[in-house]
């Protein structure tokens, strides 16, 4: 960067380094890889075992921005098996594959694409017979990328809820309850299609906890939440009422039963499912990073939600803490974390909850003693409704944006962090990555 300190601009060069080997420890096609084995006509898969002559057809469906690469292990893997393939990622995730169909959907607002592909997924699960063998790729943005309206309600009323969960700052739990309480396909919704196929649900964790009935809404494992879970979130974010008429009535009838939307039966016990790669294995490979660039390393957490700003404001004081006492790493350190939090939206700018983390810990740390980089990014290389994967800041941000006349009490009032951070060159673009297991956090702090 232009007019950067030389200290400051070496680490900056780190933080990016540091991010992408996290980035580089979760590619999707590495992961299936290394879940899968092969010898012959045997599959293993998490120390399970198929035998490949058992099955007339393998067909492979799935969803997620790491699907595609996914999909392209499993080609390498068992191309002379595969009779057909569907697979739905976001619109530019796209990869060239010679026997799994690509087809990109909108996300985080589901689109007439994705309706579309998950109907046609639907439709090839519901051919399969007992004598199939199943392979379900699913990543984060699977739930988006799948909608299938339950009931009455359309694609506009589902469109129309989902904008109104990104602004009030649900969780990716909290969405996903609800979404699977109004869906065909998730929450276990595949699973049922495809019955009485065999299944071997791969998955690329993007949720806290890790919990496989929330990656992509869980469309092949059965849902453990309920219909009154789904009723309570949208009341505790005043939507109950606000919602489509459609949806509102969907929940109540099914809570007048009161039952739980786990699923029982024959169709879980022939679905075999694997989590892959998750957040920790990226923090994991950075902190091995940080390390190696000669700094000490502190891993406070790989499974870190919670409101955006409240989350920043302690890794800022982290930062200090360390400048001022060497705790709980002594300079030249780096402290990370992973996870995922959330961003009430009040303003009307543009941005997501990395650019937004980041444009707080500017705030904190400007004309901070010492030098201080810190960087938050999504992991899959999109950061809310931009092209940025998130920011990377340091103690002189605020001071590059007041010679540009930006006052930043303002952006962050209106939610502006992408505007900012544009103007003052402290966006983290790193394009598509093709992965995704939440969000990384790097704070790189060393003594003037």
């Amino acid at each position: 960067m232009t007019g950067q300190p030389q200290g400051l601009l070496k680490m900056r060069n780190h933080a990016r380094a540091i991010f992408d080997a996290a980035v580089e420890a979760v590619n999707p096609e590495r992961a299936v890889l290394a879940c899968l084995e092969r010898s012959g006509d045997t599959l293993w898969v998490g120390g399970k075992q198929f035998d490949l002559r058992a099955y007339e057809r393998l067909v492979v469906v799935g969803a997620g921005k790491a699907s595609a690469a996914m999909a392209s292990a499993v080609e390498k893997l068992l191309a002379d098996r595969i009779t057909r393939g569907l697979v739905i990622v976001k619109y530019g995730y796209a990869i060239p594959l010679k026997l799994i169909t690509i087809h990109e959907a909108g996300h985080p607002i589901p689109d007439k694409a994705g309706l579309g592909g998950a109907q046609a997924i639907v439709e090839l699960l519901d051919d399969c017979t007992d004598h199939d063998l199943v392979i379900a790729l699913i990543s984060g943005g699977g739930s988006a990328l799948l909608p299938l309206p339950a009931g009455g309600i359309t694609l506009s009323e589902k469109q129309e809820l989902t904008e109104k969960l990104l602004r009030c700052g649900a969780t990716i739990h909290e969405m996903n309850t609800v979404r699977k309480h109004i869906s065909r396909t998730k929450g276990g919704g595949l699973a049922r299609a495809a019955y009485p196929a065999t299944v071997i649900n791969l998955m690329l964790s993007d949720v806290m906890g890790g919990n496989p009935d929330t990656i992509g809404a869980g469309p092949f494992v059965p849902d453990r939440s309920t219909y009154s879970e789904a009723a309570a979130i949208l009341e505790r974010y005043n939507l109950m009422e606000t919602s489509p008429h459609s949806i509102s009535a969907y929940i109540r009838q099914g809570m007048k039963a009161e039952t739980s939307s786990m699923p029982v039966g024959d169709a879980f016990e022939k679905v075999t499912s694997i989590i892959v790669a998750d957040n920790r294995m990226a923090c994991l490979a950075a902190k091995s990073k940080a390390e190696e660039l000669g700094y000490a390393a502190v891993l406070i957490g790989c499974d870190m939600g919670g409101n955006t700003t409240d989350v920043a404001l302690v890794h800022a004081a982290i930062a200090k803490e360390v400048l001022a006492s060497g705790n709980p790493a002594v300079a030249p350190a780096c402290i990370i974390s992973g996870g995922e939090t959330t961003v009430v939206v009040k303003g009307q700018g543009r941005g997501g909850r990395n650019q937004e983390f980041a444009l707080v810990c500017a705030r904190e740390i400007d004309q901070m003693p010492g030098k201080v980089v810190i960087l938050s990014g999504g992991t899959d290389g999109t950061d809310g409704p931009t092209d940025a994967a998130g920011g990377m800041v340091d103690n002189d941000t605020v001071v590059r944006g007041r010679t540009r006349g930006l006052d930043i009490k303002a952006f962050l009032a209106d939610n502006d962090a992408y505007h900012y951070l544009e103007t003052t060159g402290d966006l983290l673009m790193t394009g598509p990555t093709r992965t995704n297991v939440m969000d990384l956090r790097i704070v790189l702090i060393e003594k003037t």
